[in-house]
């Protein structure tokens, strides 16, 4: 079995610990081929299946249960702690990114050319992951999940994992003007393509408003590129069809 999982490499505390899957080291077949873990809402039979065995690799590394989250592209922010960890295990909450100061409390977001960003305090008292696609993040899901940690944004370290890359990332004018509206400082990080459309750098859109938001410890890897690396990583820009990886994350008792 080749599991070529992806431990970040920040400047977090050491009291946060977390994983990204890639599409390595599962069991799942035909275009979600390996390591599917599946929509949050997980039906029976995916979890007797495939998905449930691939969902049982990734847990044996965590120490408990993950809350996975019912993604919707927009900013919403759980607020998990070990009162209410069970029932958002049991029906995963409609948000997009995911907050807990709670020792063992694991949190997770899914992706497939969405960014994944793992985000912590420097003392390791609080952490938060988001799921920021295009939309999210235009959205304001980064600065909703910044506000919850609660603390001065210049004590926060992130980690932006693995997402669609500048080269590969086409969108139309709706995407850039979303953007560019909003702050005209988006516009250097769209490259004209052709009438009509762009390429679009979305980590360095989000490296910008982490940035804006007085976040400046941020780690990214820019040669990962889910959408061009077909050996390491799903990608729904490229495939359609396709499974799901997962960033999943907690403090340490």
């Amino acid at each position: 079995m080749t599991r070529d999982w992806i431990i970040p490499s920040w400047h977090g505390p050491s009291r946060v610990r977390a994983v990204f899957t890639t599409r390595n080291g599962g069991v799942s077949t035909g275009p979600a081929k390996s390591m599917d873990v599946g929509a949050a809402h997980a039906t029976a039979a995916d979890l007797a299946g495939a998905i449930g065995e691939n969902r049982r690799r990734l847990r044996a590394l965590l120490p408990s249960d993950p809350v996975w989250l019912s993604q919707v592209h927009g900013r919403e922010t759980a607020l998990v702690d070990g009162g209410n960890a069970p029932a958002m295990r049991e029906s995963p909450p409609q948000a997009d990114a995911a907050v807990t100061r709670t020792p063992g409390v694991v949190l997770t977001v899914r992706t497939a050319d969405c960014l994944p960003v793992l985000l912590a305090d420097r003392e390791g008292s609080v952490l938060g992951v988001a799921h920021a696609g295009w939309r999210g993040l235009a959205g304001g899901v980064l600065d909703a999940a910044v506000a919850a940690l609660r603390v001065p944004a210049h004590d926060i370290a992130a980690w932006i994992g693995p997402g669609i890359g500048a080269a590969a990332f086409e969108v139309g004018a709706d995407v850039r003007t979303a953007y560019c509206d909003a702050d005209a400082r988006c516009a250097p990080h769209f490259t004209p393509l052709r009438e009509g459309k762009w390429l679009a750098d979305l980590a360095g859109l989000a490296r910008q408003r982490l940035t804006a938001l007085g976040v400046t410890d941020i780690a990214f890897d820019p040669s990962s590129c889910t959408f061009t690396d077909t050996d390491r990583f799903f990608s729904y820009r490229r495939d359609r069809r396709c499974g799901r990886m997962a960033l999943a994350a907690w403090l340490d008792a």
